[in-house]
């Protein structure tokens, strides 16, 4: 069954995924929240037309500890010593423990400002000091967790607003991983199965954040067997661009349409462009599904994939240091 209101998970305000043809039970939810009034950078101004910032979506489990190399590239593009990084560890159930940790990484590798911005209610994404604070950075970090919580804290704030103008106008990058990878898209996965053929019940969708409007992103991916749910939710959404990303591994979404592939896993591009057929809309929601002509492709580090083209270039050259 579908549902398409307003809702609170765990007393956030949260809303399902517009296009989405099935939906998380009605009995997670408690209650309808009331919508907040946008600063400026509102719906009317914040529409995405490409992206002049890098973004990062990263698969989790990020090497934290030996190399860093996903993380370390994170602080180089956003300005190496001279960055400032602003961490939002709001999907996290532990969101200060996961804010210092990655405070601490941040300023081991080199940067000398790093500022934890705690957003733990909608309100706190309304603030005009938390606003100017997320206006100072040239990096942007989500963490790991809950993307569920995450989307429902900052789905249609001011916070998002500002967050997605400075990345959408290159005045910031923005790295997210496991949680703060999948919240990337416009529609995202909310949770899911696994060693089952892709079909309507594998998959629970929401509304992202809406990033990257056209990219629906899932993470952990070979590293919990996620290809079916994949799959399964881009026959619910042929428009969008499947991008599975593994465990310690990244997928770099940048300014000039590419997409490149680094660190120790793979990203699976499931592209439902030349897509035939599906039974999506003609089975019940536990049959297997058919899905005709779609592409697949899987990168490893160094190799790209053309957003506007669709084409896969082998290990290309990356751009200069921001």
């Amino acid at each position: 069954m579908l549902y398409r209101i307003p809702v609170s998970i765990g007393g956030y305000w949260h809303r399902p995924c517009q296009m989405h043809r099935f939906c998380l039970p009605i009995d997670r939810f408690i209650h309808r929240s009331p919508m907040l009034q946008l600063d400026p950078i509102s719906k009317t101004t914040n529409q995405h037309s490409g992206h002049k910032g890098l973004v990062m979506a990263i698969g989790g489990a990020e090497d934290k500890v030996r190399g860093r190399q996903i993380l370390t590239t994170f602080c180089q593009r956003a300005g190496g010593l001279d960055a400032v990084i602003g961490v939002i560890p709001s999907a996290s159930r532990e969101p200060d423990a996961m804010g210092r940790l990655y405070h601490d990484i941040f300023r081991e590798i080199g940067v000398r400002e790093v500022d934890v911005l705690l957003v733990g209610d909608r309100a706190d994404a309304e603030q005009e000091e938390m606003l100017a604070r997320l206006s100072r950075c040239t990096g942007i970090f989500m963490s790991g967790g809950d993307q569920l919580r995450l989307s429902a804290l900052l789905d249609e704030t001011p916070l998002l607003y500002q967050l997605r103008h400075q990345v959408w106008e290159g005045k910031s990058i923005l790295g997210g991983t496991s949680a703060g990878a999948a919240v990337m898209g416009e529609c995202m996965i909310a949770s899911g199965g696994s060693n089952e053929a892709p079909n309507r019940s594998l998959v629970d969708l929401a509304t992202g954040l809406g990033i990257l409007p056209d990219v629906l992103v899932d993470q952990h991916f070979h590293n919990r067997n996620r290809l079916a749910r994949l799959i399964s939710a881009i026959s619910a959404h042929p428009d969008k661009l499947g991008v599975g990303i593994d465990e310690d591994t990244c997928a770099m979404f940048e300014a000039d349409g590419m997409l490149r592939v680094l660190g120790r896993g793979s990203v699976t591009i499931v592209d439902p462009r030349d897509v035939s057929y599906t039974s999506y809309a003609h089975v019940d929601v536990n049959e297997p599904l058919s899905i005709y002509n779609l592409r697949l492709h899987i990168l490893s580090d160094g190799d790209c994939y053309n957003l506007r083209t669709h084409q896969v270039q082998h290990k290309c050259i990356l751009p200069p240091l921001n």
